[in-house]
């Protein structure tokens, strides 16, 4: 399942590819003919993502309101952002956050906290199994990438638009992009209200949420659970867009016992947690890759971006020593999930 930082990334694209245009949507599957025709003919004004869900508002004061789920994916063609233009997107859109939030959008900074926000530069990167940042070639070329757990770049195009491939739910057609929607778990039309009643049920995201006020809200609602830690992560009210592999690294990083019933986590520790998220997930965005692993020399770094195996502390490690105890790394089922942690260092 695409976790946080991917879909904030998609909904970078949008904003970059879309927003601003005037939108043909259709249903080459036929299942959501009705929303479909509801928002055709409406120009794009807005992309927002919460934690795991997005929200593409038009000029009818309508939203299509998307959740991906385990097989969801977005296929973009045309004239498609790249790299620097989205990290140069993400810029603007934090400026403007900043400026809704109370902070001067000139420095940057927090009257809560007084520090600026952090901002940075997406680096080119490749691995061996496909998962990479789109290739920081500036402006946009017209080609296909293919956006969900993994991003996948594919070769330029021949002609636009092309024809629609496999089961689309929705086709979303400008004058010089479109995306195709396959396999959500949720795909809908909400007015306004809908969408504030959606967003009040999710948990804070740091890339929404300001940094004071969202790590209030989490320790609040954390902090009052005796569900154990390793399940409060994942649950979409408590904090927004963490899936299965954050959840795994993060509790590793924090040396902390998925097991701890979150009225026994200090409250130091959860704001901890929420700090490192914040990072994680900026950082997740930047790269278009989940790394979770820190402290790397130079080279290691380069090596971790390009092998996933290389690139966290105890996901997917079952059975393999523990890079810091050597211990072996377990596996066990938490709600429905895997989970991967260190029975010592985590003890």
């Amino acid at each position: 399942m695409p976790e946080g930082h991917s879909v904030h990334r998609i909904a970078n694209q949008f904003e970059q590819s879309f927003v601003g245009h005037r939108i043909e949507a259709s249903s080459p599957q036929g299942r959501f003919a009705a929303g479909a025709e509801q928002l055709s003919g409406a120009t794009m004004v807005d992309s927002k993502a919460v934690g795991k869900q997005m929200f593409l508002e038009f000029d009818n004061g309508l939203f299509l309101h998307v959740h991906l789920g385990l097989y969801g994916a977005w296929d973009f063609a045309g004239q498609i952002a790249t790299g620097a233009s989205m990290a140069e997107t993400r810029t603007r859109r934090m400026a403007t956050r900043r400026a809704e939030n109370g902070k001067d959008p000139e420095t940057g900074k927090d009257p809560e906290t007084g520090k600026a926000a952090e901002t940075g530069t997406p680096a080119h990167v490749a691995d061996d199994d496909g998962e990479h940042s789109m290739a920081s070639i500036g402006a946009p070329r017209t080609r296909r990438v293919r956006m969900a757990e993994q991003e996948k770049q594919e070769d330029d195009l021949e002609s636009f638009p092309p024809e629609p491939v496999g089961q689309v739910r929705v086709r979303l057609l400008s004058d010089t992009a479109v995306a195709d929607l396959r396999g959500p778990t949720k795909c809908e039309v909400l007015d306004a209200e809908g969408v504030d009643t959606a967003i009040s049920k999710l948990g804070p995201d740091p890339l929404v949420d300001s940094p004071k006020k969202g790590g209030d809200r989490f320790v609040a609602i954390a902090g009052k659970k005796r569900t154990p830690i390793g399940l409060l992560l994942m649950d979409q009210s408590v904090i927004s867009g963490i899936g299965n592999i954050y959840r795994a690294e993060m509790l590793f990083r924090a040396r902390l016992n998925p097991h701890t019933p979150g009225t026994e986590v200090p409250e130091e520790t959860l704001r901890a947690l929420w700090k490192d998220w914040t990072k994680l997930l900026k950082s997740g965005v930047e790269l278009g890759q989940m790394m979770t692993m820190d402290g790397l020399s130079k080279k290691a770094y380069a090596q971790a971006l390009k092998s996933r195996a290389d690139r966290h502390w105890v996901y997917h490690r079952e059975g393999l020593p523990c890079r810091v105890c050597g211990t072996n790394i377990v596996m066990e089922d938490m709600g429905g999930r895997k989970l991967y942690w260190c029975p010592v260092d985590q003890a």
